[in-house]
C-alpha cells in the first residue's frame, strides 16, 4: 500500500466488511478484461457470501477464473474546502466457489438475518421456494486490507 499512513488494521477492515450493505465484486473476463459488479453480501468468519442467478456473465467469468476481489466502501464525508474526502474502505481477495446443500441454505439464512431480520418466517419460506433457482457463491478470504482517512 502506497499510503502506509492510511492503512488500517485487519480487524478494522473486517468491521467495515461486517457493517457494509453493498460491495463490488471484481473479476477477469475471458479476454483478460476487468469486470466489476455491485451486489449485496454477507460476511461470516473469513468468508463473504453472495447470491446470483443460475447463469449470466458473473457465473461464466467465475467458472473460467475464480480468483476475485471484493471492495466495500464504508463511511465517507466529502471535504470540499480541503479538496479531499474522509473515507474508509476494505478489500478482500481470494477464491470463489459455489455452495451446495446445507452450506448453501445456511448462507441464504444469513442474508435473511442481515437484510430481512423482521421477516425470518416469510424469508425461510422464500428461501425454500427459490433454493433451486439461485446460486450461492462463497469467497474464501485469503487477504484483506483496509484504508482510511479519518
Amino acid at each position: 500500500m502506497r499510503r502506509q499512513d492510511r492503512q488500517i488494521s485487519e480487524s478494522e477492515a473486517i468491521e467495515i466488511l461486517q457493517n457494509g450493505e453493498f460491495g463490488v465484486l471484481s473479476m477477469c473476463t475471458p479476454d483478460s478484461g476487468g469486470y466489476g459488479i455491485p451486489l449485496n453480501y454477507v460476511l461470516k468468519d473469513k468468508a463473504i457470501y453472495f447470491h446470483c442467478a443460475l447463469e449470466g456473465s458473473k457465473v461464466e467469468y467465475l467458472r473460467r477464473n475464480n480468483r476475485v476481489s471484493f471492495c466495500v466502501i464504508g463511511r465517507t464525508t466529502v471535504l470540499p474546502s480541503q479538496f479531499g474526502t474522509m473515507y474508509e474502505s476494505a478489500i478482500a481477495s481470494g477464491v470463489a466457489t459455489e455452495l451446495e446443500g446445507e452450506e448453501k441454505h445456511e448462507a441464504l439464512m444469513l442474508f435473511l438475518e442481515k437484510y430481512s431480520a423482521g421477516y425470518i418466517q416469510e424469508g425461510t419460506e422464500y428461501v425454500i421456494k427459490a433454493f433451486k433457482r439461485v446460486k450461492v457463491i462463497k469467497l474464501s478470504i485469503e487477504t484483506i486490507t483496509g484504508k482510511a482517512r479519518k
